[in-house]
């Protein structure tokens, strides 16, 4: 499903470079579930942005289900990642003045749904992470873990294949955070491809493949 071959990724910042990755090469199957942990400065979370298309790598290629994400312009980028990946962040990114309901439909209106199906949707997606009793609840009114469901169920909406999370325990108090990486497990178990960023052990744990970052490279790659 994910081949990427040499990926390296510079930034600039001033006078200065930024070596964040140096050449990393990975396949990620159909189905897996799989960790990606590091220090902070390994280049975990710059390589989750390249494998969901949200950032290009200065050399290297990415193919995604066959296709060279270099290749692609930027509608059918933008297309892929509404169509194919979801995505969970540790700071949620909820629209704070929609309800969950709106929070979820967000993906549809961007892939052309009409209202009624978006809302036929977003309602069953809830339903799926217990949050049906939340529809008309802004952010503000939610605990953490209710938030983090909310864009769990965003990023389901629109059934993608892969599912990448940031470090999606970040901001949670362990036992909440259990429940959510349990609920990735049955994702799993469903047939979801899930690549999880993380500094966490007991959050990599949960994962039937766990890749490590150091430096910009792939230091242990285990199942």
């Amino acid at each position: 499903m994910i081949q990427a071959i040499d990926i390296k990724k510079t930034y600039k910042v001033g006078e200065v470079e930024i070596v964040a990755l140096k050449g990393v090469s990975l396949k990620i199957k159909e189905g897996e579930f799989v960790s990606i942990t590091g220090s902070s400065g390994s280049g975990k979370s710059t390589l989750m942005h390249i494998l969901g298309c949200l950032d290009r790598p200065t050399s290297g290629k990415l193919f995604l289900d066959d296709k060279e994400v270099g290749k692609l312009n930027s509608n059918d980028l933008a297309k892929m990642r509404n169509e194919k990946i979801g995505f969970v962040f540790q700071q949620f990114n909820l629209l704070s003045r929609s309800t969950a309901l709106r929070n979820v439909e967000l993906p549809l209106v961007y892939a052309g749904a009409n209202r009624r199906e978006r809302a036929e949707k977003a309602r069953i997606t809830l339903e799926r992470v217990e949050m049906a009793h939340r529809l008309y609840h802004r952010p503000s009114e939610l605990s953490g873990g209710e938030r983090q469901r909310i864009a769990i169920a965003r990023a389901l909406v629109t059934n993608p294949s892969l599912i990448l999370a940031d470090e999606p325990t970040g901001n949670l108090d362990s036992k909440t955070g259990k429940g959510i990486l349990e609920f990735f497990q049955k994702l799993h178990l469903e047939g979801h491809t899930l690549i999880v960023v993380t500094h966490e052990r007991y959050v990599s744990e949960y994962a039937e493949r766990i890749i490590h970052l150091k430096d910009g490279l792939v230091e242990q790659d285990k199942r």
